[in-house]
């Protein structure tokens, strides 16, 4: 493995202990989030791109004899997800699949979850709408949460976050749109507010590659986390904090 291989997966996300989930999310968020979502009794929940599903095992917690799929391909985040469930009990209800989510063939789901995964689909945004539509039985519901523009990003932002303006649809009101045009009835709209957005930041590479380089001030590659750290933490700061945003939308069906 090269030294470059190697420091991607001590900082890789699957393998920060700092992260309890991928996302901008608080527990209170998360909590609300799951309440919406409504999962019944005995349901049956999807998530695409699931990461190691942390949402995933609580929805399924908080809704006595429900069953999940997780669907992702990143092989360490799918490990990190099994133990979880197992250290919970909870391996045999919820199923880790090591697979893309682009092209999942089950359907008939009471809820379907896809938190900034979009990217699954070459079509991004609105092509995991309409993957998500047909995963769920009428009367279900889907948890959607994808990026969107505060406003116009400058240079700089863009550079922060290495993405191309037209990456995402657009602002709040166009994501919310695009997922009326593709057949959902938009239930709620939260979005990630500031505090947020710092907790996550400050909990993944930036902060992370501080505290495991601390930690490891022998290791060799102590000097390239640190630089790692410095360049997630300047694109952040110095980029697009204040202009990208996060929105979790329920969505009936």
């Amino acid at each position: 493995m090269s030294d470059h291989d190697e420091l991607h997966a001590i900082l890789a996300a699957p393998n920060n202990p700092l992260l309890t989930w991928n996302a901008p999310l608080s527990e209170e968020h998360a909590r609300s989030l799951i309440d919406a979502c409504a999962l019944p009794e005995g349901g049956r929940v999807v998530d695409l791109g699931c990461g190691w599903g942390e949402l995933l095992l609580r929805l399924v917690e908080g809704a006595p004899g429900s069953t999940g799929d997780g669907v992702e391909k990143d092989p360490a985040a799918v490990a990190r997800g099994r133990r979880l469930a197992g250290d919970r009990g909870l391996d045999g209800r919820v199923t880790f699949h090591e697979s893309s989510a682009e092209g999942w063939p089950g359907t008939g789901y009471d809820l379907a979850v896809c938190i900034g995964a979009v990217h699954a689909w070459p079509g991004t945004t609105r092509e995991a709408l309409r993957a998500l539509r047909g995963a769920v039985e009428p009367g279900g519901r889907v948890l959607f949460a994808d990026g969107f523009w505060t406003e116009k990003p400058t240079s700089a932002a863009l550079e922060g976050l290495g993405a191309e303006e037209d990456e995402l649809v657009g602002s709040l009101g166009d994501l919310v749109r695009a997922a009326a045009d593709a057949g959902f009835a938009p239930l709620r709209t939260t979005v990630a507010d500031q505090r947020e957005w710092d907790v996550f930041e400050s909990s993944g590479r930036a902060g992370w590659g501080e505290r495991w380089a601390l930690e490891n001030p022998d290791h060799p590659l102590h000097t390239d986390a640190r630089a790692t750290a410095a360049r997630h933490r300047e694109g952040y700061l110095g980029g697009y904090r204040g202009y990208l945003g996060f929105a979790y939308l329920v969505l009936g069906v």
